[in-house]
């Protein structure tokens, strides 16, 4: 599935697209959600170094899959500037199906990488929803606490940003048209 995941989010974008029928009122609230998804992605990337060092700072100490949590909330909120209710099951299926598989195949691959180290942080820290209280640091891990602008630059999130004002630009157009 982590093949597919791209491929089939482009093509479930065009899809929701092609059957969205926003309004400026859906276009909003939508907008709002999405932002949120966008910010928490954002955030996530300035604190994972991948495969280097096991991310546990900053959102990491909620969720162990904060870039995925901010992709949900960033579909989501397209789902909702939609302004139609059968996409929601469109999307939750898709997401779920798409990314449930690729948590557990990532978290393998962590504790391969990491040992006990993450089957520790895995037993704090939830696979996907958030704790209510973030993770404590030790001092040890005190290094990797602080968010690196850098690293959102290295892994391109700034596409995430882009794909979705362009995404945004097409159900505005469609928001103008079909008024």
């Amino acid at each position: 599935m982590q093949r597919w995941r791209v491929p089939l989010g482009f093509l479930s974008a065009a899809v929701f697209l092609f059957f969205a029928r926003p309004t400026w009122q859906t276009l909003v609230a939508g907008g709002i959600i999405a932002l949120i998804g966008l910010a928490l992605r954002a955030w996530s990337a300035g604190h994972i170094r991948k495969n280097q060092k096991l991310a546990i700072s900053g959102p990491y100490s909620w969720t162990r899959n904060p870039l995925y949590l901010g992709s949900f909330i960033l579909g989501l909120g397209f789902t909702v500037a939609s302004n139609q209710p059968v996409l929601v099951l469109l999307f939750a299926g898709l997401f779920l199906g798409i990314y449930l598989s690729v948590m557990r195949v990532e978290a393998r691959t962590l504790a391969e990488l990491f040992g006990a180290d993450y089957r520790e942080y895995a037993a704090a820290v939830p696979l996907f929803f958030p704790r209510l209280t973030p993770l404590r640091l030790t001092p040890q891990n005190e290094d990797v606490a602080k968010f690196d602008g850098s690293l959102y630059i290295r892994y391109r999130e700034y596409q995430a940003t882009l794909g979705a004002l362009g995404a945004w630009g097409i159900l505005a157009a469609k928001t103008v048209f079909l008024s």
